[in-house]
């Protein structure tokens, strides 16, 4: 049983930055050259909030279908790592200097293989139909995914009532989660300390019923 990864998106400013510190989260995204989201962000303005992540939490640029010229300037601002949903072409991401998270939606699985043999590509990121809208999809289409090495997340409606259930579900078959509306405070606007913290001790706290569940009985 391993640890899972956990990934909160749309981060916007410097208190978010805080709760996703407190929480001890893995990953930060931040929006960038999308402006048809509302957690779209200027590259200027991620830069400086990525210089205020601590160590331990890596920085991950979320595009969609990213030119080359973007790429160039996602790596130059900092970020460990970009995410990349929509089409690009394979020449594209193997310029890519910094390693890739390609993200699918439930209806593109047919492309899981293609991706997964990129080197570039270190996980993938399975998302809803329609990505971004925070709609929750039928898990159990995963158990169909071939095995890999790759880093596996699940996204799409994420949120604290129902994060455990999608661990208890596919178990071992994801790595670890990602959320961003599903942490979002009430009236939508910015991001839920208290649901930021909730979700993560709902992922902690199924990985330590899984274990007890699974640990050998005293004899």
């Amino acid at each position: 049983m391993h640890t899972k990864k956990i990934k909160i998106c749309g981060i916007t400013t410097e208190a978010e930055i805080e709760y996703l510190a407190e929480a001890g989260v893995d990953y930060a995204g931040f929006v960038q050259f999308f402006p048809k989201s509302k957690r779209n962000i200027p590259l200027e303005r991620a830069r400086d909030l990525i210089r205020l992540l601590p160590a331990s939490i890596r920085a991950v640029a979320v595009t969609v279908s990213p030119g080359a010229e973007q790429l160039e300037a996602i790596e130059a601002a900092g970020f460990s790592l970009v995410q990349i949903h929509g089409r690009i072409d394979d020449e594209v991401i193997r310029k890519i200097s910094i390693p890739v998270l390609k993200a699918f939606n439930v209806s593109d699985l047919e492309a899981f293989s293609h991706y997964e043999q990129m080197d570039q590509v270190v996980g993938v990121v399975l998302d809803a139909q329609q990505p971004g809208s925070g709609q929750v999809f039928d898990w159990s289409v995963l158990k169909e995914l071939p095995v890999t090495e790759k880093m596996i997340l699940l996204a799409g409606g994420l949120n604290p009532d129902n994060v455990g259930e999608a661990i208890r579900v596919l178990g071992d078959r994801i790595d670890g989660v990602d959320t961003s509306s599903g942490v979002e405070n009430d009236n939508g606007v910015g991001k839920s300390r208290e649901k930021i913290q909730e979700f993560v001790r709902r992922v902690r706290g199924q990985e330590t019923a899984r274990e007890h569940k699974t640990a050998p009985s005293a004899k």
